[in-house]
């Protein structure tokens, strides 16, 4: 269930006048690319977005999905899905991969220009045969149309990963562009429920960028050094939201 909203938080802001490194999640820089408004509020002035209800089927079927590759991981072998997609490379063996998992802690990156700690919690690393890493991500969804990489909210999906990919390359790892998509999608064409949903699983392949991510986060201190509240994104629905709300209010 979502968490009761408590208002203005007071722990876990920014002081532009702190020596020590900021944490900064991989989630909270897309905030602030989505809305630098929103994510001023939420991580200098401590007012953050409601939460939302955990969505606990997809954790579930990401939490399997784990334990199913790490089997192959343990054998030093492809899965069966990456044989069927001709992707050559095996479940990735690290003693770090449990913490990279993590959402406490993550792959972590230390950003020296900007005294900011970057951090994200993947779901999976793949290697090849030259050691070249390749980031997974796990989704579930359950749709009667051919699953895509198209749509705005994929669109988070992908920096996402390309943001992944900028962590594991700033902790020194050599890092395919190409990542995988490994989807879920629970099918509905069953004739009943029968206490059992059934799943077709595909892989798809996003080749990314992280040209961007450095900018971002340079970006993203400049705004929290400011002391002017930031514009708000035409596009943010929380925003919209709240002037909608202020207008009816009067």
């Amino acid at each position: 269930m979502a968490k009761t909203f408590q208002g203005r938080r007071i722990k876990n802001l920014f002081n532009p006048n702190a020596e020590e490194p900021f944490a900064l999640s991989r989630s909270k820089l897309d905030d602030f690319f989505r809305c630098e408004r929103c994510f001023y509020m939420d991580r200098r002035l401590g007012v953050e977005k409601p939460s939302m209800p955990g969505f606990t089927l997809n954790i579930a079927v990401d939490a399997l999905l784990k334990k199913e590759f790490d089997i192959h991981r343990a054998k030093g072998e492809a899965h069966p899905l990456m044989k069927t997609y001709g992707i050559d490379a095996v479940p990735y063996r690290d003693e770090r991969l449990e913490e990279w998992r993590s959402n406490f802690k993550g792959i972590r990156a230390f950003h020296e220009p900007t005294n900011l700690l970057i951090s994200g919690a993947i779901d999976d690393v793949w290697v090849d045969p030259r050691g070249k890493l390749m980031i997974v991500d796990y989704k579930a969804t359950s749709t009667m149309a051919e699953v895509t990489l198209e749509g705005e909210y994929k669109e988070g999906y992908k920096r996402q990963m390309e943001i992944y990919q900028w962590l594991f390359r700033q902790n020194g790892f050599t890092v395919s562009d190409t990542g995988y998509f490994v989807y879920a999608n629970g099918k509905k064409d069953r004739a009943a429920f029968d206490a059992r949903l059934e799943f077709d699983v595909q892989i798809i392949p996003y080749k990314g960028s992280d040209v961007w991510v450095e900018d971002a986060v340079v970006r993203a201190k400049d705004v929290l050094m400011s002391d002017k509240l930031p514009e708000a994104s035409p596009t943010c629905e929380h925003c919209a939201y709240r002037g909608a709300a202020r207008a009816v209010e009067k």
